[in-house]
C-alpha cells in the first residue's frame, strides 16, 4: 500500500509537471534514473530526439511515478534531476519556490524568448565558456553547445545555450547579464535591460553587422519602459513577433527556423497538437454577414448548415473580441463550451489554437484531459479556454455555494456555446444560461437602485438547426425557436443564403421487402410463446416491436417489486429474445444468434462459482428457460447460416456500398446505425466480405464512450485513432452510432447512409451535413419495424417549417422581438424558481435506516441504508463484514479495466445464493470496496417497495461519506492478525 508520503510526493510532482517539463533535460536525467526499467527508457529517448525534451519529459515523469514503486523512489528521482544537470527542477521538488521569485523567473524567460533573434548573434563559444565558469551551465551542457556550434554554426549553438540557461536556478538572469557585460556584448545587454549604451550616443558602430537597423516589429515595451525591475514588466506579444525558436523545444526544424510567430508555451505538446500556425482568418461574404452583430458586442445565434464554417466564424469573433479589449486596456476571457468530450480536442487543435496561439494563450479542459491543475487557475492564466459545459457549470456552482474556489460569470467576457440548440430545460447549457438571465434581471434592479451591476459576458451561440421541438403548427415552431433565443439572450438569430457555397446531397430512400420466409425468426417467436405460456403472460403487441419491449420491461419491474420471480426472470429472457428478433432484421442472423448464445452462456456462468465451494440455486423456471434455449440452439445456429433467409435491408445496404465504391474514384462514406451492437456487427460483416475488399472498402466502427450499454464502449483514444485513420484514408467507410452525427469534424464524405435510423429533424440535418464533398449522396435504408421512411417525411416537413419560422422571426421588428424574448425570459426565471422550490421539498433525506435492499433475483435481504457509504460523491459502497459473507467475486470481461478517481476494477460481485450481479469491486486507495449498482436490487423505503429505481439519484437518501481512515485501520489490523 502506498504511504501518505508517497501520495504527497506524487501530488507535488503532478502540481509542478508543467514546470518540470520545461526544465528537464531528458537524456541526461534518464542516465541517472536507475529505479525504472531499462525497457521504458529507450522510447522516451526516441521521443526526445524526434519531438524534443518538452514532449518527452512528460513520459519521463509518468515513468517516475508509475506504480508499483520501489522504496525511496522520490529521493532517487530528485537525485536523478540533480545529477542530470537539472538542479532547478530538483530544487522545486525539495522546496517549492516563492511565488514572487517564480513570477520574476517567468518574466525573465519570456524576455529571453522574445529577444532571442538578437541574442543569437552573440559570440557563442566566448559566452559559453563564461557561463560554464560561473556554473550557469554544467559540463555536459558545455560540450553539447560547443559541438552544435562547430557542426551547425554560431546561431544554432547560441540557441542551445539559451535553452540551457533559462532552465537554471532563479537568479540566472542577473548572472547572464553580468556575463554579457564581461564579454562586451553591450548591444545585447541593452536589449535585455533597456539601458542606452555609450555607443548609441555616438552612433551604432558597436551593433553586430547581422542586426538590421529597422525597429523590431513587436508589441514588447520600448527600451525605456523595460528599464527597472523585472517584476514591473508587462510583456505582450504581437501577432507575428519575429522569434525563431521555442527555447524549450527540441532541435530546430526547417519549419521552426522559418516560422515568425512567437509560440507561448502550451502544455501537453500543444504546439504539436495545433499544427503549424495559420495565417489571418479570412471569412467568406456570408460568414461576414452573420458575424457582424457579434463584432459590435451583441449576443447572437449563428444558424448555418453543417460544414459551412460556423466554428471558423467563432474563432474570428473571438480574436476580434480579445483584440478590441486589449486595445481598450481591458482584460478579455473567452470560454468555448461544447457538449461532447471529443469536441474539446477538435476545436482546440483544429481551430482555436492554430489561429490564436501567436497572440493569446489557449487551453482545453475536459474530463478526458490529463491536466492536474485547477480549472480556476486555468481560467485565470489563459485567454481562451475550451471545455465541456459541465465543467464550467460545476465551477459556477462552487463559486455560488462558497464550498471551493470557483468561477464567476463576471470573470468571463465572451462565452461561445457550440450546438446551442441544446440550451433547453434540463440541459447543462440551460443551467449556465439561467444563472446568466437571473443575474441580468438582478442587474436591472441594481441599476434602478443606482448600484453597480455585475458585468456579464457576451454570448455567441452556434447551431446548424434549432429544430421545432416537435411542433406541428407554425406558431409553436416560432415559440420553440424564440425560447432558445431567449435562453441565450440573443439579440438576433443570424442565418443567410450560402449562395455558391450551398451543398445539397442527392437523396435516395431504399424501401425493403418482408422476407417470404423467416424460419430463424419463427423459431425465436415459438420460444417466446412457450415462455408466455409458462409465465401465464398475454402480450398485446407484435413480437419484435418497440411496444413489446416497453411492455416486457414494465412486466419485469412489477414482478421484481412483487417478488414474483417466475415472471421476473421470464421477462428478462423475453426482452433478450425480442432484441434477437430486432437484430435479425438489422444485421446478419448469425450475429443475432451469437448475441442470444452469449447471453445464455453468461446466464449459465452466473450459476457457477469460481472456486465451486458454493452451490448457487437454479429455480425450476430458470432450468426451464435454459433447457428451452438448449433444445432450439442447434436449429437456430443451422438457420443462421442460410443466406437465402437474410433480411432485405442488408441486401439493399450491400448494393448501395458496392455502387458508391464502384462509381467513384475515391469513395468515402459514413453509415449511421441505431445501436453499438449493430455498428460493430456491420463493421465485421463488411470486413469479412471479400467483395467489399476487392473494390477497396476499408471499414471500421465508431461508437460512444459512455458505459451505460452492455456493449463495451470505445475509449477516447480509440475513437481519436479511428477518426485519424478516416481522415488520412486508412479507413474509408465508417459505421457509426449517433455519436458521429453532431459536431464532430469528420473529413468530407461523398456519401452518407442512415441505416434503419431516423430520430428528429436536428439529427437529420446533422447527418446530411456529414456529406460535405461535391456530388455527395444521402441514402436512407429502411429496416423492418423501424418506420424510418415515415419519420423521414415528418422530419422534412419540420425542416421546412423551421426555415419558415426563422424567416418570420427575422422579419419581426426589433421592439416586438425584444418583447417576446423578455416574456420568455421572465417565464423561464419563474419556472426555475418553482423548480428549485420543488427540489428543496425533495431534498436528500437522512432516514437511511428506513431503506432496505434485497436481491432482485432471489429476494434475499442484503443490507440497509445504514451499511452504505459514498466515495467521491458517486460510488455507493458497503464495506461491512456481514456484507462480505453474502457475495462471491468473479472476473467480468465486459468491465474494461479503468483507472478513475483513484480506483481500478474488472471484478464483479454477485449474490452467493442465486448468482445475480450486484455491482463491482473497487480498489480505492489500497482498500477493496464492494460498489453497489442500485438497478440490481429491489429497494424498499418506509415499508413501500419502489417500482422504479434504476439510478442512485432516484433514491433521495443522503449516505455518509466513506471513512477512509477508519476502514484503513480495520484493514491494517486484520493484516496484522493474519501475520
Amino acid at each position: 500500500m502506498a504511504s501518505d508520503g508517497d501520495e504527497a510526493n506524487e501530488r507535488l510532482i503532478e502540481n509542478y509537471t508543467p514546470r518540470l517539463r520545461r526544465l528537464i533535460k531528458v537524456d541526461l536525467v534518464l542516465d541517472h534514473m536507475h529505479f525504472i526499467e531499462p525497457g521504458l527508457k529507450e522510447p522516451i529517448r526516441q521521443r526526445a530526439k524526434i519531438e524534443g525534451d518538452n514532449a518527452a519529459a512528460g513520459d519521463l515523469i509518468s515513468a517516475a511515478v508509475r506504480k508499483p514503486r520501489a522504496a525511496g523512489w522520490f529521493r532517487a528521482f530528485v537525485d536523478a534531476l540533480s545529477h542530470g544537470g537539472c538542479q532547478s527542477a530538483a530544487d522545486i521538488m525539495q522546496a517549492p519556490p516563492d511565488p514572487e521569485v517564480e513570477a520574476e523567473n517567468d518574466y525573465s524567460v519570456k524576455l529571453v524568448e522574445l529577444l532571442s533573434p538578437s541574442l543569437l548573434d552573440m559570440a557563442t563559444n566566448v559566452v559559453c565558456h563564461e557561463c560554464f565558469s560561473q556554473k550557469l551551465i554544467n559540463k555536459d551542457d558545455d560540450e553539447i553547445i560547443r559541438t552544435i556550434t562547430t557542426n551547425q554554426g554560431n546561431r544554432s549553438g547560441a540557441r542551445e545555450l539559451l535553452r540551457c540557461i533559462v532552465r537554471g536556478r532563479p537568479g540566472w538572469f542577473s548572472d547572464f547579464l553580468e556575463i554579457l557585460r564581461k564579454t562586451e556584448h553591450k548591444y545585447l545587454l541593452c536589449e535585455l535591460t533597456g539601458e542606452q549604451p555609450d555607443s548609441d550616443k555616438k552612433g551604432s558602430e558597436d551593433k553586430p553587422p547581422s542586426v538590421k537597423d529597422e525597429p523590431m516589429e513587436t508589441d514588447a515595451p520600448a527600451a525605456g519602459e523595460r528599464r527597472g525591475s523585472l517584476q514591473l514588466m508587462d510583456i505582450t506579444f504581437a501577432e507575428e513577433p519575429p522569434v525563431e525558436t521555442d527555447l524549450y523545444g527540441g532541435a530546430p526544424t526547417e519549419s521552426t527556423e522559418l516560422s515568425k510567430g512567437f509560440k507561448p508555451s502550451q502544455p501537453d505538446s500543444a504546439a504539436a497538437d495545433g499544427g503549424p500556425e495559420k495565417a489571418d482568418i479570412v471569412l467568406r461574404d456570408y460568414q461576414n454577414d452573420v458575424a457582424s452583430p457579434a463584432l459590435e458586442g451583441k449576443n447572437i445565434i449563428i444558424c448555418l448548415p453543417t460544414g459551412s464554417g460556423k466554428t471558423r466564424v467563432a474563432v474570428y469573433i473571438t480574436k476580434k473580441h480579445l483584440d478590441c479589449r486589449r486595445a481598450e486596456g481591458r482584460a478579455g476571457k473567452v470560454v468555448v463550451l461544447v457538449n461532447k468530450v471529443p469536441l474539446v480536442e477538435q476545436h482546440y487543435s483544429a481551430e482555436f489554437l492554430p489561429f490564436l496561439k501567436a497572440t493569446y494563450k489557449v487551453e482545453r479542459v475536459s474530463g478526458d484531459c490529463q491536466l492536474k491543475i485547477s480549472f480556476t487557475e486555468i481560467v485565470k492564466n489563459n485567454d481562451v479556454i475550451i471545455c465541456t459545459a459541465q465543467i464550467l457549470e460545476n465551477f459556477l456552482e462552487r463559486s455560488k455555494t462558497g464550498e471551493d474556489e470557483g468561477v464567476n460569470l463576471s470573470d468571463l467576457s465572451l462565452i461561445v456555446i457550440d450546438e446551442c440548440h441544446h440550451t433547453q430545460k434540463g440541459e447543462v447549457y440551460n443551467h449556465i444560461m439561467m444563472r446568466y438571465l437571473t443575474q441580468k434581471h438582478k442587474n436591472r434592479r441594481l441599476e434602478k437602485e443606482q448600484k453597480e451591476p455585475m458585468p456579464l459576458p457576451q454570448i455567441l451561440g452556434l447551431t446548424a438547426s434549432p429544430g421545432v421541438g416537435g411542433a406541428s403548427k407554425m406558431e409553436k415552431a416560432q415559440d420553440h425557436i424564440l425560447r432558445i433565443c431567449a435562453n441565450l439572450d440573443a439579440h438576433k438569430i443570424m442565418t443567410t443564403d450560402l449562395g455558391q457555397y450551398q451543398r445539397e446531397p442527392r437523396k435516395l430512400i431504399k424501401t425493403v421487402e418482408d422476407r417470404k420466409e423467416d424460419p430463424f425468426g419463427d423459431v425465436i417467436k415459438n420460444i417466446m410463446n412457450a415462455i408466455h405460456t409458462h409465465a401465464e403472460l398475454s402480450p398485446t403487441c407484435d413480437l419484435g416491436s418497440q411496444n413489446y419491449e416497453q411492455w416486457v420491461v414494465q412486466k419485469e419491474r412489477t414482478a421484481a417489486t412483487e417478488e414474483n420471480q417466475k415472471v421476473r426472470v421470464c421477462s428478462e429472457h423475453l426482452r433478450q429474445y425480442n432484441e434477437g428478433l430486432n437484430l435479425s432484421n438489422t444485421i446478419r442472423m448469425r450475429d443475432a444468434f451469437s448475441f442470444l448464445n452469449k447471453y445464455h452462456e453468461e446466464e449459465m456462468k452466473r450459476k457457477t462459482t469460481p472456486d465451486e465451494e458454493h452451490v448457487i440455486k437454479i429455480t425450476d423456471t430458470e432450468r426451464f428457460l435454459f433447457d428451452l434455449f438448449k433444445e432450439n440452439r442447434e436449429e437456430l445456429q443451422r438457420l443462421a447460416e442460410k443466406p437465402e433467409y437474410e433480411n432485405d435491408s442488408l441486401a439493399k445496404l450491400r448494393s448501395k456500398i458496392l455502387q458508391e465504391f464502384s462509381s467513384r474514384m475515391e469513395a468515402r462514406g459514413i453509415i449511421f446505425t441505431k445501436t453499438r451492437r449493430s455498428a460493430i456487427a456491420l463493421s465485421q460483416w463488411i470486413q469479412e466480405n471479400p467483395k467489399f475488399a476487392d473494390i477497396g472498402v476499408k471499414a471500421s466502427h465508431l461508437i460512444g464512450g459512455g458505459d451505460q450499454s452492455v456493449v463495451k464502449p470505445m475509449t477516447t483514444a480509440e475513437s481519436r485513432d479511428v477518426l485519424k485513420k478516416f481522415r488520412n484514408g486508412e479507413i474509408n467507410l465508417l459505421i457509426a452510432t449517433t455519436v458521429a452525427e453532431e459536431g464532430l469534424d469528420i473529413a468530407a464524405c461523398n456519401f452518407v447512409i442512415r441505416y434503419g435510423l431516423v430520430t428528429n429533424e436536428i439529427a437529420m440535418i446533422q447527418a446530411k451535413g456529414r456529406g460535405r464533398a461535391e456530388d455527395s449522396s444521402y441514402t436512407l435504408v429502411d429496416v423492418k419495424n423501424s418506420g424510418v421512411a415515415e419519420k423521414e417525411h415528418v422530419n422534412e416537413f419540420r425542416i421546412t417549417m423551421m426555415d419558415k419560422a426563422i424567416t418570420k422571426i427575422r422579419a419581426l421588428n426589433q421592439a416586438d422581438y425584444d418583447k417576446r424574448i423578455l416574456e420568455f425570459q421572465l417565464q423561464a426565471i419563474l419556472e426555475e424558481k418553482v423548480r428549485m422550490a420543488k427540489k428543496k421539498q425533495k431534498k436528500m433525506q437522512d432516514h437511511k435506516g428506513e431503506v432496505k435492499f434485497s436481491c432482485r433475483s432471489c429476494s434475499k435481504h442484503v443490507c440497509t441504508g445504514n451499511d452504505i457509504e459514498i466515495i467521491e460523491e458517486m460510488h455507493r459502497v458497503n464495506v461491512s463484514p456481514e456484507f462480505k459473507q453474502l457475495f462471491i467475486e468473479r472476473e467480468n470481461a465486459s468491465l474494461q479495466e479503468r483507472c478513475l478517481d483513484g480506483y481500478e476494477t474488472n471484478v464483479s460481485i454477485a449474490c452467493k445464493d442465486c448468482g445475480q450481479t450486484w455491482g463491482s469491486m473497487m480498489h480505492y486507495r489500497g482498500i477493496d470496496c464492494p460498489s453497489l449498482h442500485v438497478k440490481n436490487f429491489v429497494v424498499t423505503f418506509n415499508g413501500k417497495k419502489m417500482s422504479k429505481c434504476t439510478k442512485w439519484r432516484e433514491l433521495r437518501i443522503r449516505f455518509p461519506v466513506f471513512d477512509y481512515a477508519e476502514q484503513a485501520s480495520r484493514v491494517a489490523e486484520s493484516s496484522d492478525d493474519e501475520d
